[in-house]
C-alpha cells in the first residue's frame, strides 16, 4: 500500500532489483526502527546497507539505554523506545538488562547535583545512595566515593548481539536485505545502488555521520561533523559482575536532565579548575559490562567535518587514569580499543528532513541512538507517512 503519490511506473529500468512500499538506507539502529516500525504496518520494505553487516555506532556502544537522564524531545523518544525495546526483545530473543544506571559521586558537588535530580524526578526515577551501597555495586571499598544514585528505569542490551538478532527478525518478517551494497544516489522514488536499481513510494535515509556523501546541503544546514570516540574493553577490575550502567561525574555534564540543573554548574566549574584536561578531551567516564565479563570504557569526544585519522594517545591514557582512580588499581588489562563515530549538530539532536517527495532524511545526532532511535523512527515514519502507527502487540 502507498502512502504518498506513485512514482511513475510504465517502465523499468534492466537492472530493476524490486518494487517496495519503503526502502531504508542505513543497515544500523535507526534503519532498522525505520524498518521495524514500517514492518508492524504491513508494509514491503527492503533495507540497503554498504556492508556485510552493520559496523558503526550500531554496535560500537555501551549498549547502554540510558532513559532517564535525558530531557525534552530526546526524552519522549527514549520513553517510546524503552517499551518498544522490551517488546523486540520478546520477539528477537534480545537479553535486556533492566538493572538501571548507578551515578557514583565523589564529591559534595557531584552528591548535590544527585540530591537535586531526586527532589525533581521523585523516587520512581531515582534514589540516592550511601557511599557504602555504591561502593559495594563496584565492588570496591568506599575511598573517595561520598553517595549514588541509582536510576532503575534504564536498560541495558548487548550491542554486539541487538542489532544482528533485530536482523535476523526483519528477514523472518520478510523485509529484504541488500547488503554489501553501495547506494550512489537518492531520487524520489528509487534508489541508485551498486547493484541496480530500488524504486519505492517512500525512502528513509538514515546513514549517520555519511550524511554529506548523498545530501551535503543538508549536512551544510545543520553543520553535521563526525564525533570521534575513543572506547575499550578492560578485564572485569574486581572481578565481579556489575550490573547496572555506571555514570561518574563527568557524566553529569554530558546528559540533559543532568545538565540542566543549576547545581551542575559547580560541578562543571570544579572540573575546569582540577582537571581541566578531561574537558578538553570530552570525557565521559561511564562503564557497562559485558556478558562474558569484559568492562567496557569510554569514552573521548573529538569533533571535525572530516575524520582525523590519527589517533590521541592522551586520551587512551585520561581513560586508563580514571579508571584505576574509580576501580583504586594500578594497573588494568586493555583486552581491545575501537574508535567510535557518530553525527553531531550544533543545532538538532534528531535531524528529520524531507528533501524530495516521498524522502525522509534522518539522523540522531549526538551519541544517544540506542537510547532513542526506536522512538524518533516511529514519529519520522508516521509523519512520512501521515498516519499514526497501528498498535503493534
Amino acid at each position: 500500500m502507498n502512502h504518498s503519490p506513485s512514482f511513475a511506473t510504465t517502465s523499468r529500468p534492466s537492472n530493476h532489483l524490486g518494487d517496495f512500499d519503503l526502502v531504508v538506507v542505513g543497515g544500523g539502529i535507526l534503519g532498522l526502527s525505520h524498518a521495524l516500525h514500517a514492518s508492524d504496518r504491513g508494509l514491503r520494505v527492503a533495507v540497503v546497507e554498504r556492508d556485510l553487516h552493520a559496523v558503526g555506532a550500531s554496535v560500537r556502544n555501551f549498549g547502554h539505554l540510558c532513559i532517564t537522564a535525558q530531557s525534552g524531545a530526546a526524552r519522549s523518544y527514549a520513553d517510546v523506545a524503552r517499551e518498544q525495546w522490551l517488546r523486540i526483545g520478546r520477539q528477537a530473543d534480545i537479553s535486556l538488562r533492566e538493572s538501571g544506571t548507578l551515578v557514583v559521586a565523589r564529591t559534595e558537588h557531584e552528591t548535590a547535583v544527585l540530591e537535586e535530580f531526586v527532589q525533581v524526578h521523585g523516587a520512581e526515577e531515582a534514589r540516592l545512595l550511601t557511599a557504602t551501597e555504591t561502593a559495594d555495586v563496584l565492588g570496591v571499598e568506599s575511598g573517595e566515593i561520598l553517595a549514588g544514585a541509582h536510576l532503575p528505569l534504564d536498560l541495558r542490551v548487548n550491542p554486539l548481539v541487538a542489532v544482528a538478532r533485530m536482523t535476523e527478525l526483519l528477514r523472518d518478517r520478510g523485509v529484504a536485505f541488500f547488503l554489501g551494497t553501495n547506494v550512489g544516489a537518492v531520487e524520489s522514488g528509487q534508489v541508485l545502488t551498486s547493484r541496480g536499481v530500488l524504486t519505492a513510494a517512500n525512502i528513509v535515509v538514515a546513514i549517520g555521520h555519511d550524511l554529506d556523501r548523498l545530501f551535503p546541503e543538508l549536512a551544510d544546514q545543520y553543520q553535521v561533523e563526525r564525533c570521534r570516540l575513543r572506547m575499550m574493553e578492560i578485564k572485569a577490575p574486581t572481578g565481579r559482575v556489575i550490573d547496572p550502567a555506571i555514570f561518574t561525574g563527568l557524566s553529569l555534564l554530558r546528559y540533559g536532565a543532568f545538565a540542566e540543573l543549576a547545581s551542575t554548574t559547580a560541578v562543571r566549574a570544579d572540573f575546569m579548575s582540577h582537571r581541566p584536561e578531561l574537558l578538553e578531551h570530552e570525557i565521559n567516564l561511564m562503564f557497562t559490562q559485558r556478558p562474558d565479563g569484559a568492562l567496557v570504557v569510554g569514552d573521548t569526544h573529538h569533533r571535525g567535518r572530516v575524520e582525523d585519522p590519527f589517533e590521541l594517545e592522551r586520551s587512551d591514557e585520561l581513560l586508563l587514569e580514571e579508571t584505576k582512580r574509580l576501580f583504586g588499581l594500578d594497573t588494568v588489562e586493555v583486552l581491545r580499543r575501537w574508535r567510535g563515530v557518530y553525527a553531531s549538530s550544533p543545532m538538532t539532536d534528531f535531524l528529520c528532513e524531507t528533501p524530495l517527495p516521498g524522502v525522509r532524511v534522518t539522523a540522531v545526532t549526538t551519541g544517544i541512538g540506542m537510547t532513542c532511535s526506536l522512538g524518533f523512527a516511529l514519529d519520522s515514519l508516521n509523519s512520512l507517512l501521515h498516519s499514526p502507527a497501528p498498535t503493534a502487540s
